[in-house]
């Protein structure tokens, strides 16, 4: 099982690149009514959890720019944005270095018991595997926000 969770994890990010390639720089900062954040926002926010899980799951130090928390963790948004966010290219190469980093998985690595839980609301996840399988959720959850807002521009 724990090898379909790597597999479905690299299938995913695949499948988001190719739905960001397709998308204009300028799309990336439209905001349709009825949604909270932008596809920038979205595609920064999924970069930023998938580089957090890891860090939890696996332990590998961060990969990402420091100020990406204050851009695109949970509850933030552009409008408040005090700083340039990075461009669309910038994030099309960290989910390509993010997708080589989970070519680098191995089953064992999900079965490792966390050092701490990972607590969110009311669940909570003890391994590595359980916690990097939310992820993979998060991702597809904002993978269809994506596809809901481009579908809101036309």
């Amino acid at each position: 099982m724990t090898q379909s969770i790597i597999h479905t994890s690299k299938v995913l990010r695949q499948v988001v690149i190719g739905q960001v390639q397709g998308i204009s720089e300028a799309q990336f900062d439209i905001q349709p009514a009825g949604f909270n954040n932008t596809i920038r926002w979205n595609v920064g926010h999924m970069i930023y959890w998938m580089d957090k899980y890891s860090t939890l799951s696996f332990g590998s130090k961060s990969a990402i720019p420091e100020h990406y928390e204050m851009l695109f963790a949970s509850g933030t948004k552009p409008s408040d944005w005090t700083i340039a966010p990075p461009s669309k290219d910038e994030l099309q190469q960290l989910l390509s270095e993010q997708l080589a980093r989970l070519s680098e998985l191995t089953p064992e690595m999900l079965n490792e018991v966390l050092k701490t839980p990972f607590v969110l609301g009311p669940f909570q996840f003890g391994t590595s595997g359980e916690l990097f399988n939310f992820g993979l959720i998060h991702e597809a959850i904002h993978l269809g926000t994506i596809s809901s807002q481009l579908k809101a521009f036309q």
